[in-house]
């Protein structure tokens, strides 16, 4: 039903900012709470940022004051602004879609979240 494609990842320097965006197709998630997360290699999925249906955010520790989470129902997009990038953000970033509809609860664990994208890669050399 619904698709996510992720795109904004690339190469940078540290110190420098990218934005990532998550666009949904076949179906609207207006109504439905999306999450970042990123994977870098021999790690677990982890947790990155998520803005409910309802537009609170929330972030993991590492990220605070430099990513910003962003959404446009109209367009059916998710941002992530990530500013002050270090070489320990390198990963592929995926968003998703919440399994449950209106949500009273922000997840923040891959289990909770019912579609995902394909991912984009983040690459922060020093």
């Amino acid at each position: 039903q619904v698709q996510l494609v992720e795109s904004g990842g690339g190469l940078v320097q540290a110190g420098e900012s990218l934005r990532l965006s998550c666009a949904a197709s076949g179906r609207t998630f207006t109504g439905y709470t999306v999450g970042w997360f990123r994977q870098a290699p021999g790690k677990e999925r982890e947790f990155v940022a998520v803005i409910s249906w309802n537009g609170n955010r929330h972030y993991t520790d590492s990220v605070k004051g430099r990513f910003t989470i962003s959404r446009d129902n109209a367009k059916n997009t998710v941002y992530l602004q990530m500013n002050s990038l270090k070489p320990e953000d390198a990963a592929v970033y995926y968003c998703a879609v919440d399994s449950v509809r209106r949500n009273i609860v922000i997840p923040t664990t891959p289990p909770r979240y019912s579609v995902w994208g394909q991912g984009t890669q983040v690459t922060v050399s020093s």
